[in-house]
């Protein structure tokens, strides 16, 4: 199990050793790196500098600020905003889906463009986003994507429309998703020191369905990293960006 990969494709090739499956709970794309500002399409394209002045406001939940530095950046730069984010973004999907080991589950982060990925899933990955998988005699139930925020990052949908994909799983063994549920211990970040969106629906489904697991990603450095609800125990697989390491899971 992974998530939050942000563009780690070198330990992403390696991550499914000696296991049966990798599972992939999204934000493959590195838009900027907030522990290194050099690193993503932000600083490739506008420089460290101004990396340092966006995620200054960003973490300052200065967002208003934040989305001007942003707009008069790019019309600096007099090029088409969708096309060159684009562009970069396939050009680290290329690398990252290559190094998707055989069987591969992948679902979509909040940072993720779900409309490129059928141009770079091989027939090795399988997408899964409101759907449900057996594996090794575990029904698993992937939810992708994240909720609304100040961010507007790509993938962002209504509480409502991420309500009825978890709805349509049905009772699962293993519920999948990339944010976690809206718990204060899940949902807070120690670093950035704030609390990111976690899905009520997903912990309405926790008490409902009360699956043996699950599994999440999304907040890179939560208050706590696993605890139990109920007969379920709740996992946040880590933030391979910076660990490289996968989250085993054994039964």
């Amino acid at each position: 199990m992974v998530s939050d990969v942000h563009g780690n494709a070198g330990d992403l090739a390696k991550a499914g050793e000696g296991a049966d499956a990798l599972i992939c709970l999204g934000d493959l794309v590195l838009f900027l790196d907030y522990a290194d500002h050099s690193r993503g399409i932000f600083p490739d394209l506008f420089g460290a500098e101004n990396a340092d002045r966006l995620v200054e406001l960003r973490t300052a939940r200065r967002f208003d600020e934040a989305r001007d530095l942003g707009r008069r950046l790019w019309a600096e730069l007099d090029v088409d905003r969708d096309t060159a984010i684009e562009a970069a973004v396939r050009r680290q999907y290329a690398e990252l889906f290559a190094a998707f080991p055989t069987p591969t589950y992948a679902t979509y982060g909040n940072v993720d463009i779900p409309r490129l990925w059928a141009d770079f899933a091989g027939p090795g990955t399988t997408v899964l986003d409101g759907d449900r998988i057996e594996l090794g005699g575990l029904v698993f139930g992937f939810v992708g994507g994240g909720l609304r925020t100040p961010m507007r990052t790509p993938y962002e949908i209504s509480d409502e429309e991420y309500a009825a994909k978890v709805e349509a799983l049905g009772d699962v063994d293993v519920l999948c998703s990339h944010i976690p549920p809206d718990v204060a211990e899940l949902t807070y970040d120690t670093v950035a020191r704030r609390f990111e969106r976690g899905s009520r629906a997903l912990l309405d489904a926790i008490h409902r369905v009360r699956p043996r697991y699950a599994l999440f990603g999304h907040v890179h450095q939560p208050l706590a990293r696993r605890m139990r609800i109920g007969a379920t125990e709740c996992v946040n697989v880590g933030h391979f960006a910076s660990t490289g390491k996968p989250f085993a899971l054994e039964w």
